[in-house]
């Protein structure tokens, strides 16, 4: 059973930053889709970015060119959060999936018990 802990989410104000890491209690990272999500108050979770073993990284029309995901080691990836907005508001997830690169987050399957950014205008 993988366990992941995120940390780093806190209030800030908008235009902020923020680095949101994830670590994993085994490694899981070589061959693994690692992804994180967010969820809203009244919203569905909703894929942020991911990133395949061999360094592509995807990200939502929402976060591009402001996030950054990366992999530091086998047990640990980070969310990098820059020019936050107040709708970037939500609990951040990360997970890692079953099966390669999805956007779904039924298709993960290990989950974080999420961090909490809030961003104030």
């Amino acid at each position: 059973q993988v366990q992941l802990v995120e940390s780093g989410g806190g209030l800030v104000q908008a235009g902020s930053s923020l680095r949101l890491s994830c670590a994993a209690s085994e490694r899981t990272y070589s061959s693994s889709f690692l992804g994180w999500f967010r969820q809203a108050p009244g919203k569905d979770r909703e894929f942020v970015s991911g990133i395949r073993p061999n360094g592509n990284t995807y990200y939502a029309d929402s976060v591009k060119g402001r996030f950054t995901v990366s992999r530091a080691d086998s047990r640990t990836f980070y969310l990098q959060l820059n020019m936050l907005k107040p709708e970037d508001t939500a609990v951040y997830y990360c997970a890692v999936a079953r099966r390669g690169y999805s956007r779904t987050a039924a298709d993960y399957n290990y989950w974080g018990q999420g961090t909490q950014v809030t961003v104030s205008s």
